[in-house]
């Protein structure tokens, strides 16, 4: 079973539904399962990231699949030290990935690292602060993204963790406008604002993590339970899912388990397809009525533009 697909503004299309690999353990068997188990029920999108540390075995388990490449829709990140080697980092990525382009790559946060700190990927100062690379000018980090779309080693770019703010600080000088923005988005944390505003510039917004992270309790929530008992779903999951997908947002739920990586694609749908707009106005006040909240927030030290980010994380 395939998901349905969103256009992109290039013309390319990506499927709705995508196989997150986030927080999944580098050299185990368990991701390579995942993967291979994912593709064979009928995911064709798998979402990466070199911070990950295992596209390895995410290349693996593509090709144990025995999906052909060309029907499953990659994407990868750029990470933060590599701002100035975007062909180095994209090059990694693909050596590991077993594969010689992309469909998506985006910059993975807007925020440069000092690409020779006291760590490769996690460089942090005496003090205990982030190494920010803070003369690197985000816009020369997406004329490089530019430059890979032109080499052909990737077919379309994008970003990550992007505010409004942020995008506004490449769009102006821009070739490629981002394809995505990909995004903590989900029923605690909507951005409706932002959505508005991608909208507005034909960038499709992407939902990392739209069951919260680990130990979230939106499973749990008391309006998501309810609608999903109206329609007689399976899960609250199915609710939180089919929520973001009518928005025509991509979610990429993680799962290593076999059993959930197959309903989180069929529950997805089916909530999609029950779902009324009396559903989602009252989901949409969720948030809004007290339980607003952000799972992800690394204190980055600077200001990156996004609402309801706490100030100890700037």
């Amino acid at each position: 079973m395939l998901s349905h697909l969103i256009a992109l503004h290039n013309g390319q299309t990506v499927p709705a539904i995508g196989l997150g690999t986030w927080q999944s353990e580098p050299n185990t068997s368990e991701i390579i399962c995942a993967v291979e188990h994912g593709l064979k029920v009928g995911y064709r999108h798998i979402d990466c990231a070199l911070y990950y540390g295992n596209e390895k075995e995410i290349g693996d388990g593509l090709r144990i699949s025995g999906v052909p490449r060309e029907e499953v829709f990659i994407t990868s990140k750029l990470w933060g030290t590599y701002h100035r080697r975007v062909e180095e980092c994209l090059d990694l990525t693909l050596a590991k990935l077993g594969t010689t382009y992309l469909d998506l790559y985006l910059i993975h946060w807007p925020i440069p690292l000092n690409p020779n700190g006291s760590d490769p990927l996690v460089p942090m100062l005496p003090n205990g602060k982030f190494d920010l690379d803070e003369s690197r000018d985000i816009r020369d980090t997406w004329k490089a993204m530019e430059a890979m779309v032109k080499k052909g080693k990737v077919k379309a770019i994008g970003t990550s963790n992007f505010s409004e703010m942020m995008l506004e600080k490449i769009l102006p000088t821009a070739e490629i406008i981002p394809a995505v923005n990909q995004l903590e988005l989900h029923l605690y944390n909507p951005q409706l604002k932002l959505l508005d505003y991608l909208k507005s510039k034909k960038i499709v917004p992407q939902a990392y993590s739209p069951l919260g992270s680990t130990g979230a309790p939106l499973l749990t929530d008391e309006s998501a339970t309810e609608i999903a008992k109206k329609h007689n779903l399976k899960s609250t999951s199915d609710v939180l899912l089919g929520y973001l997908l009518k928005k025509d947002i991509v979610v990429l739920p993680k799962s290593m388990s076999p059993s959930r990586i197959e309903s989180n694609l069929t529950g997805a749908l089916e909530a999609y397809n029950l779902l009324t707009p009396e559903d989602i106005k009252i989901l949409d006040g969720v948030a809004a009525g007290g339980k607003q909240n952000r799972f992800v927030m690394p204190p980055w030290g600077i200001d990156i533009g996004f609402d309801n980010w706490p100030a100890s994380a700037t």
